[in-house]
């Protein structure tokens, strides 16, 4: 087995199949990728390229039909359910774009739920410290629907950092927010990795959102198809183009 040194997720010829005979259809095809600790990694590729069936993958949310994923040392392929509902409420965060907040609890409670789920008290003064980064400290009272889109996702990231997690992973987190506050959301995860040292792996389909990470991974159809460090976004849509010739 690889050593996992300075990286926090690593798949190895990772292949996801759905469906069978006629039906089926290879959403990953012999994916090695390795994401670096402390940095911010952004996937990128056209709908049906396999980007969002690899963060799930990678989080732990799904089960690879072959290859391995190392969670720090963590085997996710040989964990069982209760192992991998541990390290999901534990070792891993996530921002999603309908935010996936609970009505009837308050921001504070939604912030808590799943350190509490998993029975970690939250140190207090991380909490605090996230609750000022994130402008929250007038909302906690405030329930999801009292509150708007951009705090919301607030929220949600404050959520995902409350148990410094390896990895928190973002599935298109500015997709329902207009620009400048999705533009906002991106400078907080961008933050999260410069000042608090967070691995961050966003899904994104947005050159602009993929030009805030420290490199972007190209996936299509089911394989890598390059990357892009430092990207910005003409450079990002050059690439995306690029994708309809063979794969790299």
């Amino acid at each position: 087995m690889r050593e996992n040194a300075g990286y926090a997720v690593r798949t190895s010829e990772l292949v996801k199949v759905y469906g069978r005979g006629a039906a089926e259809v290879r959403a990953l095809d012999g994916v090695s990728l390795d994401v670096p600790a402390g940095r911010f990694t952004a996937i990128m590729g056209a709908s049906g390229s396999g980007k969002s069936t690899l963060m799930h993958l990678m989080a732990g949310l799904d089960t690879a039909t072959s290859g391995s994923v190392l969670l720090g040392g963590t085997e996710l392929s040989t964990c069982g359910d209760a192992e991998l509902t541990a390290v999901r409420r534990t070792r891993v965060g996530f921002v999603f774009q309908a935010f996936n907040l609970l009505p009837q609890l308050t921001a504070e409670q939604n912030m808590e739920l799943p350190a509490r789920l998993a029975g970690v008290r939250p140190d207090p003064a991380w909490r605090d410290h996230l609750v000022d980064l994130l402008g929250l400290r007038a909302r906690l009272a405030h329930r999801p629907t009292e509150l708007s889109g951009g705090q919301q996702q607030r929220v949600a990231l404050a959520r995902a950092l409350l148990t410094r997690p390896d990895v928190v992973f973002a599935d298109e987190p500015t997709g329902n927010l207009d620009t400048v506050t999705g533009h906002e959301v991106l400078e907080l995860l961008r933050y999260s990795v410069r000042e608090l040292g967070q691995t961050v792996v966003m899904v994104t389909h947005d050159p602009v959102a993929a030009s805030f990470s420290d490199e972007a991974v190209l996936l299509r159809d089911g394989r890598l198809a390059g990357s892009l460090p430092s990207p910005r976004p003409e450079e990002v849509l050059a690439a995306l183009a690029g994708l309809s010739g063979s794969v790299a």
